[in-house]
């Protein structure tokens, strides 16, 4: 892997983020015995912010974020476990995310739809930086 590196600081700050929004999936969560014997709606929105010295090349892919892979580990995540909190959720999803070296910060909103009938959505939203 030949990861190439921006020679010179420009007279601008670059900032790379990649985005997953409104992934909708039908998984098991909750505390509630309701909610551990029905699937509910939940939507995923998920921002990455990458490492802005890295310069993404398509002859390299260690240089950017597959968010294909990123989906596809997340829906993996969901099917095999059961989670009783959107945060505890959150906190599996952001173990997935920082297995990558490019990844700076991380933005996630999960937000139950229609799970309180007055309301379109409930959730969290959390974000975390690499020390």
């Amino acid at each position: 892997m030949k990861i190439i590196r921006f020679k010179t600081k420009e007279q601008f700050k670059y900032k790379r983020k990649v985005v997953i929004k409104n992934l909708i999936l039908n998984i098991f969560i909750g505390i509630h015995d309701f909610e551990k014997k029905k699937k509910q709606r939940v939507r995923f929105n998920i921002e990455l912010e990458t490492n802005p010295n890295i310069k993404p090349s398509n002859k390299d892919f260690a240089t950017i974020v597959d968010y294909e892979t990123l989906v596809n580990k997340i829906k993996t995540l969901v099917k095999k476990q059961h989670h009783e909190l959107l945060e505890e959720l959150a906190e599996n999803i952001f173990r997935i995310i920082f297995q990558n070296k490019l990844v700076k910060k991380v933005n996630i909103k999960l937000e139950k739809l229609h799970i309180i009938k007055e309301s379109e959505a409930v959730g969290v939203d959390i974000t975390k930086n690499r020390l």
